[in-house]
């Protein structure tokens, strides 16, 4: 193995949330791809939408996730060295502000060594630009600024303000026009999925022509990638086939957690309740978490399947259900409008979504198998009737989530990162 690498890298950050962070890593993907390099891209955080776009931007390369504490440094590391093996430019989406969290973007960055680019919204500043871009700069000494990024310039004249703005440390990177054609719809718990919207290319390819317009072609100086080691697990899953719902309604699958299960052995088998397959043979069940609250109907409808997962859960097989799987698992679910749908029936108990977030945070879950890592977003409120088997921890000092669990059903609203405990995450599925 190399003792390092080194490949240009950028994280995409900005001052907030809403700055315009995925359309310019977007647009940077889809652009540089066009010009024919090599790209790899990565999301900072444990959000499952922005790289479903991203990888979509980038050809349909896998965005990873990349977070100091779910994933875990090792993990990081190695991704990265990973991608500098092959890659031109690696490019890594930020979450939040730069500095929001613990640990925040900018924690990745000093620690990985990564240069920032700053993506500001000017579409209601002009010379106070420049005064914020130098702010983000100077924050923190540890931080290596590499330039700024305009989103929702009103003109080629605007731009030209803007970065006439920059102190002469700051590099003008770029800018995206304020165009309703470029921007990338959102819905409650973030981006519309990308494979849901029919003119997604078209609206990556005019992101990318539209960055073209002011475009540096510039790339960062190489950043420098060392080695490490991620954990090896020594579960074996070669023999066990896998269901895994997987379509509208069940959307949110990290890839590295596709990997582990697949480098263990295991034979995946996708298959779609919205679409009313039946369930594929198997000797273990994952159902995730995405959007049953959107399509009620036409999950209430399916009894046959509803039946042939009580049956495996009967039966004392694996089965793990993740927020949406969780709710999906339960009695019924009641839509913002209070209308209830019958659902599998898998965990005794009743939910329902609210007009906000009920909980938001990242949670460690200490299983019988193990320990295991990841987080909780969601909308939905239960009434369970049954126990918890524990209650996750969250290292921020928010809410937290229980876990519940009847014979070889494990579900809970976390969503669990499995390579933060491989053995523990495989053992969820040995038969």
């Amino acid at each position: 193995m190399d003792a390092v690498r080194h490949c240009p890298a950028l994280l995409v950050s900005a001052p907030a949330s809403g700055q315009g962070k995925t359309s310019v890593t977007a647009a940077l993907a889809r652009w540089h791809r066009n010009q024919g390099r090599r790209v790899r891209v990565f999301k900072t955080g444990p959000d499952f939408l922005d790289p479903l776009l991203l990888a979509r931007a980038n050809g349909g390369e896998p965005a990873y996730q990349l977070d100091l504490w779910m994933t875990g440094e090792a993990d990081v590391r190695s991704r990265l060295f990973d991608a500098a093996g092959d890659a031109d430019l690696i490019l890594v989406e930020g979450v939040m502000g730069l500095f929001d969290g613990d640990p925040s973007s900018a924690d990745l960055a000093t620690r990985l060594g990564l240069p920032v680019l700053a993506v500001i919204d000017g579409s209601a500043m002009a010379q106070t630009f420049g005064a914020l871009a130098l702010g983000l700069a100077r924050y923190r000494e540890d931080l290596s600024m590499f330039g700024v990024a305009a989103n929702r310039i009103g003109s080629a004249r605007h731009a030209g303000m803007l970065r006439e703005s920059l102190p002469a440390e700051l590099s003008w990177f770029g800018a995206l026009p304020r165009d309703p054609a470029l921007v990338l719809p959102e819905r409650h718990l973030g981006l519309v999925v990308a494979d849901e919207l029919g003119d997604i290319d078209t609206r990556l390819d005019a992101l990318a022509d539209a960055w073209a317009q002011h475009a540096s072609t510039a790339l960062p100086p190489p950043s420098v990638f060392e080695p490490a080691i991620r954990p090896t697990p020594n579960t074996d899953l070669r023999g066990v086939r896998i269901a895994i719902a997987r379509d509208a309604a069940f959307c949110f699958l990290y890839p590295a957690n596709l990997d582990l299960l697949r480098e263990a052995g295991a034979e995946l088998r996708f298959f779609s309740p919205l679409a009313g397959d039946s369930l594929p043979e198997c000797e273990a069940i994952w159902l995730p978490g995405g959007y049953p609250e959107l399509h009620l109907s036409l999950l209430s409808q399916h009894k046959d399947l509803h039946a042939t997962l009580r049956a495996h859960r009967d039966a004392g097989k694996p089965l793990l259900a993740e927020c949406g799987g969780l709710l999906y698992a339960l009695d019924s679910l009641a839509d913002r409008d209070g209308e209830r749908f019958a659902m599998a029936g898998l965990v005794a108990g009743d939910a329902a979504m609210q007009a906000r977030f009920v909980a938001l945070g990242m949670q460690e879950v200490d299983l019988p198998e193990g320990v295991l890592r990841g987080h909780t977003f969601h909308y939905g409120r239960a009434d369970i009737a049954v126990a918890p088997l524990t209650v996750a921890r969250n290292p921020n000092g928010g809410g937290t989530e229980a876990v519940y669990r009847d014979r070889r059903l494990t579900a809970s609203f976390v969503h669990l990162y499995f390579p933060s405990g491989p053995d523990a995450a495989l053992a969820l599925f040995r038969p």
